[in-house]
């Protein structure tokens, strides 16, 4: 059973930065292509971030040059490093693996001062 758990998010204020860990069992990670998403309350989940099993990224234009999504094979750990946060980035961010569908559980980040 593929499992993926969340981490790392919090309460930062603009222009802060803040790092999400996604820690994956239940698969063979590494050759896994993975993603992070986003949703706001009334909102759909949204395309953040994605990753291929050979490191190749692609980022939501909203995020680009501000977050950088990155894996550990060897300790089956997707991450994805915030930073110059806005209030507009605040969200409950969700990794998912792309080859099974599989969601996390989600981790609240909020953007305030």
């Amino acid at each position: 059973q593929v499992q993926l758990v969340e981490s790392g998010g919090g309460l930062v204020q603009p222009g802060g930065s803040l790092r999400l860990s996604c820690a994956a069992s239940g698969s063979i990670f590494s050759i896994n292509a993975m993603g992070w998403y986003r949703q706001v309350p009334g909102k759909q989940r949204e395309l953040v971030a994605t990753i291929t099993s050979g490191g190749v990224t692609n980022y939501a234009d909203s995020v680009k040059g501000r977050f950088t999504i990155s894996r550990d094979n060897a300790k089956n750990t997707l991450y994805l490093q915030m930073n110059s946060l806005k209030p507009e980035d605040t969200a409950v961010y969700y990794c998912r693996n792309l080859a099974t569908m599989t969601w996390g559980q989600g981790a609240q980040v909020t953007v305030s001062s």
